[in-house]
């Protein structure tokens, strides 16, 4: 599995699927590729070498860091937990990854907030 790199074009779409922009080292592309995972979504991922970032990924996410979501017409998401969540919302049909009580969801958001910053 190659990482795209500074100099290398932009990979052309395989079908209609949704596009993960990751890197396989990377914890945060990780959480939203286990949500991926655990809902059965398809998707194609691309890896983005993070040290030496294409051209085109920074038009992607100004910002240069994975994940990002990109549907498939080109709309984009990211940050991890952003993608996280839009994935559920977006297939709500899917296995349910967050509880349906309001106060219980946003306490678990709150885990997420203070354990991932240490």
């Amino acid at each position: 599995m190659s990482h795209f790199s500074k100099g290398s074009e932009k990979p052309a779409r395989k079908g209609d699927s949704l596009r993960l922009y990751s890197m396989r080292f990377c914890p945060f592309a990780q959480r939203a590729r286990l949500v991926l995972e655990a809902k059965g979504i398809e998707y194609e991922c691309v890896n983005i070498n993070l040290k030496d970032k294409p051209e085109w990924f920074l038009e992607i996410n100004p910002l240069g860091k994975v994940p990002v979501i990109e549907l498939p017409d080109g709309k984009v998401i990211y940050e991890s937990a952003i993608c996280c969540e839009f994935l559920e919302d977006m297939y709500p049909e899917k296995a349910h990854l967050f509880p349906k009580d309001t106060f219980e969801k946003h306490r678990q958001r709150m885990l997420v907030e203070v354990l991932g910053t240490r």
